[in-house]
């Protein structure tokens, strides 16, 4: 027997009827020589403090820094059954080999190998990579199954990111909390995220609007514009002369020119497009995207390329074909596929960029759920786009002579749409998004013409402050911090990585650092006064991208075995070492705050405290992100609010009896016992009704 273990029950069935085990067990399915099991995403992960020192339950700032040695690893209680089935099948003695079908990630490694280890099994280890769910190419990755080591460097980079993770949210979380008085969540990828962002209000705040004036001339079939100018007194001396002289053409230069198709698309520039032009958040358009890969409706996720492999190209036509069928909006266009601009072996490492799959042929899209049908046209537009023609145009630049001064006009014609004709057609069909303007083209025009004014005018601007972070620009500033000063060679730079950052967001939301405010058309996070009031106590080193950045760097180099895991680690306690050792609350920030959160009860998920924040009751321990909402849907359909004393009775019982639940099949408001039923991913919640009082919903 061989035994397959995959990250998610879904997956599992969905390999499992590619190689023939169809039979069902319990917790595995088994058939045609193979077993085939399941975590439930991280069975295993880094104990807590206080399984190295009881004491450390207590935040005490004489126990700083906390440095585990060596590190223990354990199974949450919600997971225990599912890891013993695992640990059961692994050494069960038919068991001759065991191949890890965990995404192929860092994450998926880590997934897999926290279990290997912890269930002591010493089978045979073969790896499953691939970047899609389809049945071809499952089948092909389980005919060209690799051996488990060549990907140890994958796993010592989890693992090290994960420990620092621990160590910098450990150690950082406790001394600031301490220090300050309440709980203050530091984190090595949201900290640095949380001053960008406090640095741009602060942009905002002391920005200062600078008037200017621009003298426009109107001429037969087109205006031109001077200059920029700082005094209106001299804008209008501009104006009133021009209007009694004559504009000559002084220079007329016409170039052809071309704009490439727009590469396919990576988990974050897809996620950065999702939120502009859908107003999904980073977390949606990740998971709609983990459902539709799951769908075999499109290949991995997680991906930090925008290329496709080689091997891939043969392919290609057909799936352009298939995808162009399936989408409204490409009906009757004229397509063509020029796959050499989207091939680049050099640029894909461990997944190729995100494209739909041939299942789309014959697939009914109409059942979808409408984010994840949304999510799919986007990344199927994507790759029509990225293999279409380039978008060619004429364009004609002009200057305009007038009472001794310079005027200039831009004039566009259009000479193949190009890419940009299915972009159009797509975003004709969507709300709220303004359809991309162009430069019309200027009338016909000679060096050495003069030209009759028909009006001239001075209109007034200013300068515009920088603008409000939305999720589309704050994941191009994270992808990009600290670049300028990382090798160019770097893999990984920016803080984060595209599997983590949508994440690290809604940690931030979640603990109230962060607030998603609508402004017209668009969703703006601002700051809250406790995070501006963080990042002025935090010092440089936990809040510069910099240094996260070069972790990232520092973790590629792990992965590819020219660093040493304990080298890398060494640094990080070093560095925490110093900052226990050399910080001082800054004077006279008392009131920098707002009053500590209170405590409503333990987290079911990793045992932290959850506490009740604005708009909910969440866990205050930076990696984990148990929540419960106060606008929950399924609390707003019984006409109630999950209150504090609900919730310290969910937390401490797992059940809490409230009265007044509204009925909307009925009409009526009766009593129930609401369970808390939290499945490791989402808070869910449901009913229990005492029969020996009849009671009715």
């Amino acid at each position: 027997m061989k035994l397959v273990i995959a990250e998610k029950p879904s997956v599992a069935q969905s390999l499992a009827a590619v190689i023939g085990a169809t039979a069902r067990k319990d917790g595995y399915l088994e058939g045609s020589g193979w077993r085939v099991s399941w975590c439930v995403g991280h069975l295993a992960g880094l104990a807590d403090a206080d399984a190295y020192n009881p004491d450390y339950a207590k935040w005490r700032y004489d126990d700083l820094p906390i440095l585990p040695e060596p590190w223990q690893m354990v199974v949450s209680k919600d997971k225990k059954k599912q890891f013993d089935v695992l640990k059961q099948l692994m050494n069960a003695p038919d068991v001759t080999e065991v191949v890890n079908a965990c995404d192929a990630g860092r994450e998926g490694e880590l997934i897999f190998r926290s279990v290997y280890e912890l269930a002591g099994c010493q089978k045979p280890m073969k790896r499953l990579w691939i970047s899609s769910m389809e049945d071809s190419a499952i089948r092909e990755g389980f005919a060209n199954l690799r051996p488990g080591a060549d990907y140890d460097g994958l796993r010592d980079a989890a693992l090290c990111r994960a420990k620092a993770d621990w160590l910098v949210g450990i150690n950082a979380t406790r001394l600031f909390s301490v220090l300050y008085h309440r709980t203050l969540n530091i984190g090595r990828v949201m900290s640095p995220t949380l001053a960008l962002i406090v640095q741009r209000e602060a942009e905002i705040d002391t920005f200062k609007p600078v008037p200017f004036y621009t003298v426009t001339l109107e001429l037969p079939g087109f205006s031109v514009s001077g200059e920029r100018m700082a005094d209106k007194v001299a804008a209008q001396q501009l104006k009133t002369a021009c209007q009694g002289a004559a504009a000559t053409v002084k220079k007329v230069e016409r170039k052809d020119k071309s704009e490439k198709p727009p590469a396919l698309y990576d988990l974050t520039t897809l996620q950065r497009d999702a939120n502009r032009l859908l107003g999904f958040t980073a977390q949606q358009t990740l998971d709609y995207l983990q459902n539709l890969y799951e769908k075999k409706l499109c290949t991995y996720p997680r991906t930090d390329s925008r290329y496709l492999t080689s091997d891939m190209a043969a392919s290609l036509p057909e799936l352009v074909r298939l995808t162009a069928g399936a989408l409204p909006f490409a009906a009757g266009m004229e397509l063509a596929c020029n796959a050499a601009q989207v091939i680049n072996d050099k640029k894909v490492t461990d997944h190729h960029a995100v494209i739909p799959t041939r299942n789309l042929q014959g697939a009914d899209l109409t059942g979808l759920p409408v984010g994840e049908k949304a999510v799919l046209e986007l990344v199927a537009l994507r790759l029509l786009c990225a293999v279409a023609q380039p978008y060619t145009f004429a364009e004609t630049a002009v200057v305009v002579e007038c009472a001794g001064a310079e005027f200039t006009a831009k004039g566009r014609t259009v000479k193949d749409h190009g890419w940009r004709a299915l972009d159009a057609a797509y975003r004709a069909g969507l709300k709220n998004v303004e359809p991309e303007t162009e430069d019309k083209a200027l009338p016909e025009l000679s060096e050495g013409q003069t030209l009759p004014l028909s009006g001239a005018a001075v209109k007034e601007g200013k300068t515009n402050p920088p603008k409000h972070f939305t999720e589309d620009t704050l994941l191009s500033a994270m992808e990009t911090a600290g670049k300028d000063d990382m090798p160019d060679d770097a893999e990984r730079k920016g803080l984060g990585t595209p599997a983590t950052r949508a994440g690290i967001l809604e940690k931030l939301v979640s603990t109230g650092f962060l607030e998603r405010k609508r402004s017209k058309k668009t969703v703006q996070l601002l700051p809250s006064h406790d995070a501006v009031s963080l990042i002025t106590v935090l010092p440089e080193q936990l809040q510069s991208p910099l240094l996260t950045a070069e972790w990232e760097y520092r973790l590629g180099e792990i992965e590819r075995g020219e660093l040493a895991p304990e080298d890398f680690m060494a640094g990080i306690s070093a560095m925490l070492k110093e900052l226990v050792g050399t910080y001082q609350a800054i004077k006279g920030t008392e009131y920098l705050f707002s009053p500590s959160r209170e405590v409503v009860g333990k987290c079911p998920r990793c045992g932290g405290e959850v506490a009740e924040m604005q708009k909910g009751f969440f866990c205050q321990t930076e990696s984990c992100k148990f929540a419960i909402w106060k606008n929950n849907k399924w609390w707003e359909m019984k006409h109630k609010q999950p209150t504090k004393a609900i919730v310290t009775a969910l937390l401490k019982d797992g059940r809490a009896h409230v009265r007044g639940l509204y009925s909307e099949k009925t009409g009526k408001t009766y009593d129930a016992t609401v369970v808390l039923a939290d499945d490791g991913q989402y808070a869910n919640f449901k009913l229990e009704f005492d029969q020996q009082k009849g009671g009715k919903r």
